[in-house]
């Protein structure tokens, strides 16, 4: 059977755009997921149910890929990336606490500016309307323009009587050192100081796989298949035709009029150099026949890195049970910075261990995490077999340029005087990391910001979008690969730079945008 859309990867976009593209039951559509699937919310695992576990952080956890990475080359371990292999994708396992953040207009603008006039701030607004249902909407600062109010997501703020006693001293101390404060930390003018906005309902984590595949399951027109792992996609000279899967231990071949990549922004990078669209030169020293060069593929890589100052609580001090438990967060400008929005603080309670990309803070206490959400280095994603079962290599270049690691350290600095001051006093008994010898000059914290950076698992822009005037974009504004025909890719991939949030609303709002750039043409 040939079907008119396969859509590889049911994460946060392609969970989307599948569902989306079969509500015309015209359309034949082919939803094919590597990792398991769960229809029945009874069998759904606690790791993938609840969103306050840590399964996602461990080392050969399952219902994930467990890449690892390059995160500098003065880390001597290879850094876990942890990227999901379920239905549902990230949007299903991922950290603790899923936080739902849109980033700022200025990046969406940014996008538009490089030729992407399709995707700035004003012409995605309605696709981040239309995908949630936010229960805070009314109350105040938190305005219905902005907001949906029938999407399939929900989500909703921390109150503040549910807060645990460290993210009210948080907060206290951020407003004592001059932070403003606002409500929605979705707001286009957001600065400062907010509630997390969560996607989870009575703690259930709201995947792509429960509020957009399960729903629509009943279409005839939608065909959905786990445990089904795309290996490349078939050309007929330059048109994609379909796909190579491996399941059950066969390997099949599934036709489809168009071919469209969700596999994240690791799996959709290696997917297309793996079928011959990348920098030619490394796919033919891998014996992989290019069907198109395209020398941006992998070679935009974007995430965020973050590092924790790692505290001691009083005695009696209550900390979540369960692991990390985020209530709040900041957001500003690095002193000098003219990138505006650029740090991303999250003050977490975390008790016996806490998994950090890979490191554990042993005993019970806190961490204030400093992420750097605008860095100007950036990584590469490679291959380094033609065998798709091969792991890709990623080196992450964090903090590699003099500016990035600058604002981690001011950064660093600030939150360690923040923990020392009387607000956070009530709470902190001592700082267990960064120790005073390690704050003792500039060179000696920067070493050790680049031994504990991490990664905050928003890997991105490895199949940047773009015009074809530029060389290193990789597909167009409506998804479209360059120099291909029938073949698009619709995940964090695409995004030109990483947005000044986490990235999982975001490529929800890829799948959804996408999905109606395909519906109109």
């Amino acid at each position: 059977m040939k079907y008119d859309v396969i859509v590889v990867g049911a994460g946060s976009g392609g969970g989307v755009l599948a569902t989306r593209l079969s509500e015309d039951p015209g359309r034949s559509v082919l939803l094919l997921e590597a990792g398991p699937d769960y229809p029945d919310f009874e069998y759904l695992p606690d790791d993938l149910k609840y969103s306050t576990t840590e399964a996602a952080f461990q080392k050969d956890a399952g219902h994930s890929w467990n890449y690892v990475g390059i995160a500098t080359p003065q880390l001597e371990e290879p850094m876990l990336v942890p990227r999901a292999k379920i239905m549902g994708g990230c949007s299903a396992h991922n950290g603790p606490g899923p936080m739902f953040f849109r980033g700022v207009p200025a990046d969406y603008d940014a996008w538009a500016a490089a030729g992407n006039d399709l995707w700035s701030f004003e012409r995605v607004l309605p696709y981040f309307r239309k995908m949630e249902t936010d229960d805070d909407v009314g109350t105040a600062g938190v305005e219905a323009k902005y907001h949906g109010s029938d999407g399939p997501i929900r989500v909703h703020r921390h109150k503040r009587e549910d807060w645990y006693p460290f993210s009210e001293a948080f907060y206290e101390a951020a407003l004592a050192a001059g932070f403003p404060e606002h409500p929605d930390v979705n707001h286009p003018r957001h600065t400062g100081l907010s509630p997390r906005c969560e996607n989870n309902v009575d703690g259930v984590r709201q995947s792509t796989a429960l509020t957009y595949i399960n729903p629509n399951r009943h279409r005839l027109n939608f065909t959905i298949r786990a445990n089904a792992h795309v290996t490349r996609v078939l050309f007929d000279g330059n048109r994609a035709v379909g796909v190579e899967v491996e399941s059950g231990g066969e390997t099949f071949t599934v036709e489809g009029g168009e071919i469209v990549l969700s596999a994240g922004a690791v799996g959709s990078a290696q997917l297309l150099m793996l079928s011959g669209v990348g920098p030619a030169d490394s796919l033919r020293a891998l014996g992989i026949p290019v069907v198109h060069p395209s020398p941006g593929v992998g070679r935009n890589m974007r995430d965020h890195s973050a590092v924790p100052v790692a505290l001691a609580v009083r005695e009696g001090v209550q900390l979540h049970p369960e692991g990390t438990r985020q209530h709040v967060i900041l957001r500003y400008t690095s002193e000098g910075s003219d990138l505006p929005e650029d740090m991303v603080i999250n003050p977490s309670n975390f008790a016996s261990r806490v998994k950090y990309g890979g490191s554990a803070l042993e005993g019970e206490g806190v961490s204030i995490n400093c992420g750097l959400y605008l860095a100007v280095g950036a990584g590469e994603l490679s291959l380094t077999s033609k065998d798709p079962h091969t792991q890709p290599h990623m080196d992450f270049r964090y903090l590699a340029d003099p500016f990035d690691i600058k604002r981690m350290r001011d950064s660093v600095r600030l939150h360690v005087r923040m923990a020392e001051g009387p607000q956070l006093g009530k709470v902190v008994a001592g700082r267990i990391t960064p120790t005073d010898n390690d704050l003792a000059s500039d060179a000696s914290l920067d070493a050790w910001l680049l031994r504990n950076a991490r990664t905050c698992y928003h890997v991105s822009g490895t199949c940047k979008m773009g015009p074809s005037s530029d060389p290193m974009a990789v597909v167009d504004q409506h998804g479209r690969v360059h120099g291909v025909e029938g073949l698009r890719v619709a995940d964090a991939s695409i995004m030109p730079d990483v947005i000044r949030a986490n990235t999982n609303a975001t490529s929800l709002m890829i799948g959804e945008r996408v999905a109606d750039l395909m519906r109109t043409q």
